[in-house]
């Protein structure tokens, strides 16, 4: 039995990018909703320590993503909406689902 390593992300990106468009949802944030969705969420270990580290982090995924050929779409992340979202849907305001609350608004925003 031999071991298959996974290509690396970008080349399974660029990959799947040859045969079909790719849309990626990003989280985003501005200093103020920031800090207002980490001071409601049951991970704030999740965030980066700081927003300049957050936005930096952030900056260099959609680079990264923007160079696999993914269109990376900036999704505004407005604490309200979040939390009436996660009440509707039985959610805690955790990674897992903020990361579903912005595929759903993507999805909205292109379908």
């Amino acid at each position: 039995m031999f071991n298959m390593k996974q290509p690396p992300l970008l080349q399974r990106l660029r990959a799947k990018k040859r045969s079909q468009a790719m849309i990626v949802g990003l989280t985003w944030y501005t200093e103020e909703t920031w800090a207002q969705v980490k001071a409601c969420a049951t991970d704030p270990e999740c965030f980066e320590d700081s927003f300049e580290k957050w936005k930096a982090m952030a900056v260099r995924a959609r680079r990264e993503f923007q160079r696999a050929g993914v269109r990376a779409i900036e999704c505004q992340i407005v604490p309200d909406e979040l939390s009436a979202w996660c009440v509707l849907n039985g959610q805690q305001n955790n990674a897992t689902s903020r990361g579903e609350y912005v595929s759903e608004k993507l999805s909205a925003s292109v379908g």
